[in-house]
């Protein structure tokens, strides 16, 4: 027997209806925090970075495919990880039905990452993407963009992320597991990893220049993640107490848990 309250389908609507209220305010927050974003003064982007792609050597602006709108996802994925963060690849998974949808509404879907081309390029086709992703590998948009961290702000505990400073470094003593935690996961030690960091970023062009309009990080990202936006509706929420690192990339999981 479930030990969880029950009740009769009169009680379970009674306690719906404000529940529904509560939900119908939060989605008319949403409508006017998107409306807040759009009016935030746009910053004109002068340095000219640039980034490899299956087209080959671009710039910002050619990464708009010919639309005005641009959105970057900053995907973790170094220079030396092995394969791309399992966190930023379950994000990913959910790119290709929306990324045909935004072209078609002036607005190009692109994730950006610092390894060399070549190796996201593997990777993409490893995880069956179709997404454009471009590299930025030697160049200083990650860092510009506040999603790469240099070795100076690392070693003084004080990495830029998220409009301030974090100490991303494991406590003492916590070296040897963070270490094998990265290793396992990217194939790198912990501050290679973690040099590294998420994001999305939103640019628009007009009159022939590119202009930065938006940029999120941390749980700013969770609305991307699409499997929590299922779970907060389940039964049981996102129900992680105790379950560490519970999600995989979609290939490592073993046969029988994919439905």
């Amino acid at each position: 027997m479930t030990g969880h309250k029950t009740g009769t389908r009169e009680e379970w609507l009674a306690a719906r209806l404000p529940l529904l209220h509560a939900e119908k305010e939060l989605t008319r927050r949403g409508d006017e925090l998107a409306r807040q974003r759009q009016e935030l003064p746009w910053v004109r982007v002068d340095k000219d970075y640039r980034f490899e792609t299956e087209e080959g050597t671009q710039s910002l602006a050619d990464l708009f495919r010919g639309r005005s709108q641009l959105i970057v996802y900053h995907f973790m994925f170094g220079p030396d990880y092995t394969a791309g963060c399992p966190s930023c690849s379950a994000i990913a998974d959910g790119f290709n039905g929306s990324a045909v949808h935004l072209a078609h509404h002036d607005v190009t879907l692109s994730a950006v990452s610092r390894a060399p081309f070549a190796k996201i390029d593997a990777y993409k086709r490893r995880m069956g993407w179709g997404f454009p992703w471009a590299s930025s590998y030697g160049s200083d948009f990650n860092v510009d963009f506040g999603v790469a961290h240099t070795k100076e702000e690392w070693e003084a505990g004080a990495a830029s992320y998220n409009f301030g400073e974090q100490d991303l470094r494991p406590a003492a003593g916590q070296e040897d597991s963070y270490d094998a935690f990265s290793q396992s996961i990217v194939g790198t030690s912990w501050e290679t990893y973690r040099r590294e960091g998420p994001g999305m970023s939103a640019f628009a062009r007009q009159d022939g220049a590119v202009y930065h309009t938006y940029s999120t990080y941390g749980r700013g990202l969770d609305i991307l993640w699409g499997m929590y936006q299922w779970l907060d509706r389940a039964p049981l929420g996102r129900n992680e107490k105790g379950a560490g690192f519970w999600w995989r990339r979609h290939d490592e999981y073993d046969s029988d848990s994919r439905g």
